[in-house]
């Protein structure tokens, strides 16, 4: 009987695991981070499209016989690529680092079964269910919180709805891949490729941009960690984590990402937690992990 995870694992799963949560712990971080930059949210998706779209293409051109239709292609892109980049990018201008944590990463296990009941027909299992209603509480307190008088300059509801939206557009792209059987590498050559071949044109020629004004060293830096770490790296360190530990334990390691976020905001971006925010983080993870488990041992029944 199937436990989701080997009977042994190495130290190097461990380490590829911690890798990953630690890097989109720190997307959450930098994404934010660049708000007090010269750099505008168009310019972030630029860089991401940019960088990781010339890794992949010569990835995508190896494995071109086995990619789906070209209409389905585009429909990755959109949804995982330009629509989520942009409305992530544009979120972190508007909320708090905190407020990102909740509604990014940690309501993509609500979403992504939501999505997966209408597109798929996928019903959870009541502990399932469970956990992903103590998310979708996490979301509650932490839209409270951005609807309240006197928080930030009014802008901060704006920036949790675009957070939201940014979510299910990686939620929908999540569950297509699934639908259409998607291998995970194909899928990155796909987002980044056909969304730098769509987003880049138009951002040259329509979009507000400051690149030309930032100092060298924070393109470099959102740069390297939008279109490498973020996407390539943290990709092939999910996947090896996956393959040594399984998709169980590392579901629940990845509700570590929500909890990180919001309290390194504290010490690195200055950022206070309220009860409100602090609420929802407990949410936010606490459903995920349990979530992680009921899904496991549903499916080892």
């Amino acid at each position: 009987m199937s436990t989701g995870a080997p009977a042994r694992t190495d130290p190097g799963s461990w380490l590829a695991a911690f890798g990953a949560v630690a890097i989109w712990t720190g997307f959450i971080l930098v994404t934010r981070y660049s708000e007090r930059g010269t750099l505008l949210p168009t310019d972030l998706a630029a860089l991401r499209f940019a960088g990781a779209g010339l890794i992949m293409a010569p990835w995508l051109w190896r494995v071109r016989q086995r990619l789906p239709s070209l209409p389905r292609m585009l429909l990755l892109a959109l949804c995982g690529g330009i629509g989520y980049a942009l409305l992530a990018y544009h979120a972190f201008a508007l909320a708090p680092a905190a407020h990102g944590a909740v509604l990014l990463p940690g309501m993509m296990p609500f979403l992504v079964a939501l999505v997966a009941m209408v597109v798929l027909g996928e019903r959870p299992s009541p502990g399932r269910a469970f956990g992903l209603a103590i998310i979708a509480g996490g979301m509650v307190c932490v839209a409270v919180e951005g609807v309240a008088p006197g928080l930030g300059d009014g802008t901060v509801w704006r920036g949790d709805a675009l957070f939201v939206a940014a979510s299910l557009c990686w939620s929908v792209f999540t569950v297509l891949l699934r639908r259409w059987a998607v291998a995970p590498w194909d899928a990155v050559g796909i987002t980044a490729c056909f969304s730098a071949l769509i987003y880049l044109p138009v951002h040259a020629l329509l979009l507000p941009s400051a690149i030309a004004d930032a100092p060298l060293s924070e393109v470099l830096l959102q740069g390297g960690y939008q279109g490498f770490l973020a996407v390539i790296v943290a990709l092939a360190l999910f996947a090896r984590a996956v393959a040594g530990l399984g998709p169980t334990r590392m579901g629940v390691l990845m509700a570590l990402v929500p909890a990180s976020g919001a309290l390194l905001a504290v010490p690195v971006l200055g950022e206070p937690l309220t009860p409100l925010t602090i609420a929802g983080v407990v949410f936010a993870s606490g459903g995920a992990v349990i979530a992680a488990r009921a899904q496991a041992l549903s499916s080892r029944r």
